[in-house]
């Protein structure tokens, strides 16, 4: 997250499906974003036809992660009290780590989140969300996706994310024991992770809640769906695309009370696709409208309206958990 007021501009495409503009022509940088991501979708379609499928995944994992390597530049420094911990992604010898940070807070019986991020920064760009999460009265778990930060690998996928978040939870659901005290947050491409995860986790438990519920903001129903939007019409983006991340399909799946943000001045993410899966969620649900909010500001914005959904949606009361 940017430091606030920082305009949204610096940060970035929230989708990931344009163009990292650090790499461009000067002209590029001066085109919008929706002639940016034009661009990136028509030179997809151009290296798919000129090598071949490979190659064009790999660009379009590049295009759609843009990661950033660094620290970003309003980090300070990580508080004393944040745990870095790494874990195996499998049981395989030799396999590979993401590093991950456990901020416990001081009450032993506060709920935790476990915080899922979007592209480009490392967990060194969303520390004030967390901080955020902190004050609401939450432990905060939080991993970097191989390929971000100190974590192994060089290039995310779609699939590896997913494998991520899997081998945290299993870190979190051993570290918090009990379902009641744990929910899942997702900030926009981390929103489709946390919306998989959610999935995968009522399939694999037939019926037993393995949380309390699941926090989703400035997210989409599909990268496919975000490119159509925003490209030429006549380009198959639905065809060439690799990188999915189908929610739609997935949250009508999800077994868990479902809470929707979205800022109502979102650039990047319009917050109809918010209310698209809130329409497609099977309940207990909420969307919540920030009013100005923007892709990366909306809990800054929405600060009351948030702790008002922990508290009436989710029976949250203060900074602790309510009785169960």
């Amino acid at each position: 997250m940017p430091p606030v007021g920082q305009p949204e501009a610096q940060v970035g495409a929230a989708t990931g499906a344009a163009v990292d503009t650090r790499y461009s022509l000067p002209i590029m940088r001066l085109l919008p974003r929706s002639a940016l991501l034009r661009f990136a979708l028509a030179a997809l379609a151009a290296i798919g036809l000129a090598t071949g499928c490979t190659s064009l995944e790999e660009k379009e994992r590049e295009w759609t992660f843009r990661v950033v390597k660094s620290d970003a530049g309003w980090y300070s420094g990580t508080p004393s009290a944040v745990q870095e911990v790494f874990i195996p992604v499998s049981d395989k010898p030799g396999a590979q780590k993401v590093n991950a940070w456990w901020w416990p807070d001081a009450d032993p019986n506060a709920p935790v989140v476990y915080y899922l991020h979007g592209v480009r920064w490392n967990l060194t760009g969303h520390l004030r969300r967390m901080e955020q999460l902190r004050r609401f009265g939450f432990s905060v778990f939080a991993i970097d996706y191989r390929g971000f930060g100190k974590s192994d690998g060089d290039l995310p996928s779609e699939s590896m994310t997913y494998e991520d978040a899997a081998a945290g939870w299993a870190w979190l659901a051993q570290k918090v024991p009990d379902p009641g005290k744990r929910f899942i947050y997702g900030h926009s491409l981390g929103g489709a992770v946390a919306i998989d995860l959610a999935a995968r986790l009522n399939a694999q438990s037939k019926g037993a809640p393995q949380a309390r519920g699941l926090i989703v903001e400035s997210t989409f129903t599909s990268l496919p769906d975000i490119a159509a939007e925003l490209s030429w019409s006549w380009l198959p983006t639905r065809l060439i695309m690799t990188q999915r991340f189908d929610s739609i399909e997935k949250v009508r799946t999800v077994d868990l009370p479902i809470l929707f943000v979205h800022g109502t001045g979102d650039r990047y993410v319009p917050a109809r696709f918010s209310q698209a899966l809130f329409e497609a969620a099977p309940g207990p649900k909420k969307l919540l409208l920030i009013e100005n909010g923007g892709h990366n500001n909306a809990m800054w914005i929405g600060d009351g309206e948030y702790q008002s959904a922990f508290r009436d949606f989710f029976a949250l009361s203060g900074r602790h958990a309510a009785a169960n």
